[in-house]
């Protein structure tokens, strides 16, 4: 998934691991971290639970925003998130709301 911002800075991706779990993140370099979590540098909850699939990112303007958006993403139920992954979406976080765009 490519769904992105030209002019953001950070970003807010889901990377699924062995067990069919989702784990969402942000970072202002997807490629480095992707990398930091497939060599088990990354967040503790996916060393060991390799291989990582990246599934879906997408960019924002700030790192407020991409916190916010992590925060609201980690709220949803799986189908949820397994709907944003599916569709290839993008979000919009309205007054603390996450907006799933096309759904």
């Amino acid at each position: 998934m490519n769904t992105t911002n030209d002019n953001a800075d950070w970003v807010v991706y889901l990377i699924r691991n062995c067990h069919n779990a989702l784990y969402c993140g942000v970072t202002n370099n997807l490629e480095r971290r992707f990398k930091q979590h497939q060599t088990g540098k990354g967040a503790k909850a996916l060393k060991g639970k390799g291989p990582l699939t990246l599934e879906w990112h997408f960019s924002v303007e700030s790192k407020s925003i991409a916190l916010k958006m992590e925060y609201a993403i980690k709220q949803l139920t799986k189908t949820k998130k397994e709907k944003i992954i599916s569709l290839q979406t993008s979000l919009q976080l309205v007054d603390g709301q996450l907006i799933i765009c096309g759904y």
